[in-house]
């Protein structure tokens, strides 16, 4: 079942409690820059000066509903950091190759590409000034991409805590490899949460096997070739023990070793062997790409108090940047909606 509701997918999950009393109950990890990227893409808005605020203002407006409905005992906004693809593209030199600066929108307030790059920068800068003084944790390293870091805390805080909740938010796919009874993720581009069950009618496969359906089907915004001729349908039909059993790369390898003969895919497979290992590796969030020590960074991060909700400067902020028509109330707004964050900061002390 596909869940367009958040509130009716906490009233279904098993063991979640009414009344939150760890900062773990329920953690939300947020992919900052695709919030960011999607908002200001999608919100033609400007300010009382007529300079376009979508990215920033809808970033906040998306934190408040994210807020309202999860009701989050800690959140972790995540960013890329300086040169993040290098690692992947040690691996596949075209990796997120040809992408360049480009328009996002079509709108008459930027006179051209360079006008509206200068925007989003601008708006992330100053998004960040706003992050600063709410009870949230922001986190980016240099040379990581913030899926390996998502991946690195979703994983690590929910294995040591049983009754932890964690809810991605992204329209990156390649966050689905990761759902699990406690790990559900919300794409907000279809409005869609994402837990097991949906996996399975949406893809055909077990959630286990999500990470291979991936590596055989490529990943073209990424420039991550996948096998020739091979859709949905083709590898439901070629490899319907996707849905049926747990498997490695190896098994897939196995089966189209046997089955050489049977269908050109299954030769395909078995010569491009090597490649879908590169594909793994790059796409597999289970074993992220970080070293040792950017980890213990990453796991000190859960136990670090947050800053403790700081209203005075935000309302500055929200007043020089002329963004009152955005959020109505916003005083009461953000006392309300960061209540229950701004308490586990508080007992944390």
């Amino acid at each position: 079942m596909v869940h367009n509701n958040l509130l009716e997918l906490l009233n279904n999950m098993d063991e979640v409690n009414d009344t939150p009393s760890s900062k773990h109950d329920r953690v939300l990890l947020i992919d900052g820059l695709n919030l960011f990227f999607r908002n200001f893409a999608m919100l033609n808005i400007v300010n009382e000066n007529g300079v376009h605020v979508g990215g920033l203002g809808g970033f906040l407006r998306s934190l408040g509903t994210l807020i309202n409905v999860i009701e989050p005992t800690s959140m972790y906004i995540i960013f890329d950091g300086e040169n993040s693809s290098m690692n992947r593209k040690n691996i596949l030199s075209e990796y997120k190759a040809g992408r360049h600066i480009s328009r996002i929108t079509n709108w008459e307030i930027f006179n051209d590409v360079e006008d509206e790059h200068d925007a989003k920068l601008d708006q992330i800068v100053r998004l960040i000034d706003y992050l600063k003084c709410l009870p949230v944790h922001v986190a980016a390293l240099d040379k990581v991409e913030a899926d390996d870091i998502i991946a690195h805390l979703a994983t690590t805080i929910t294995q040591n805590n049983d009754d932890s909740r964690a809810f991605i938010v992204s329209s990156d796919k390649d966050f689905i490899q990761l759902v699990s009874d406690q790990i559900t993720v919300y794409r907000p581009i279809e409005k869609d949460f994402y837990t097991r069950d949906t996996i399975v009618e949406k893809f055909g496969v077990l959630p286990e096997n999500f990470i291979l359906y991936k590596v055989l089907m490529g990943d073209a915004s990424d420039k991550i070739p996948g096998i020739k001729g091979l859709g949905v349908k083709k590898l439901m039909k070629f490899f319907p023990e996707l849905n049926e059993r747990i498997l490695t790369l190896d098994d897939l390898i196995e089966i189209s070793t046997r089955k050489y003969k049977e269908h050109v895919i299954y030769s395909r497979v078995v010569f491009e062997e090597k490649n879908l290992r590169k594909n793994y590796k790059i796409m597999d969030l289970h074993n992220p790409m970080m070293d040792d020590l950017e980890k213990k960074y990453i796991e000190d991060q859960i136990e670090k108090q947050p800053p403790v909700l700081n209203v005075v400067p935000f309302l500055k902020f929200y007043q020089e940047d002329g963004l009152r028509h955005l959020i109505k109330n916003v005083e009461f707004w953000i006392n309300n909606q960061f209540r229950i964050l701004n308490s586990f900061v508080d007992d944390s002390k």
